[in-house]
């Protein structure tokens, strides 16, 4: 009984603590980070679609971020996901 209550109580840390290293992940430093851009949910032929299955994120320099699109017809909808990413920050070129 209490070999079961410890197992779940360490499974549910485990997951706490992946969830709080999730969350750091996404804090804004001043540097360009693509776990900033995971969460982004891109409306693809009508589908929400995470942003990562769309296209790869790559950042050649510390405030730069490339987002090069598997399909080329999704930029603009990647566009526009970017603009409208709540507490982002972000802008597209």
């Amino acid at each position: 009984m209490i070999a079961d209550v410890l197992t779940d109580a360490g499974t549910r840390m485990d997951r706490a603590v992946e969830a709080a290293k999730d969350d750091f992940a996404t804090v804004r430093t001043g540097r360009a980070n693509p776990q900033l851009f995971q969460r982004i949910m891109v409306d693809y032929y009508g589908s929400p679609t995470p942003l990562a299955q769309l296209a790869s994120l790559n950042n050649p320099e510390a405030r730069t971020l490339v987002i090069n699109p598997y399909d080329k017809s999704a930029l603009k909808a990647i566009e526009q996901a970017i603009r409208d990413a709540p507490n982002l920050g972000a802008n597209p070129t």
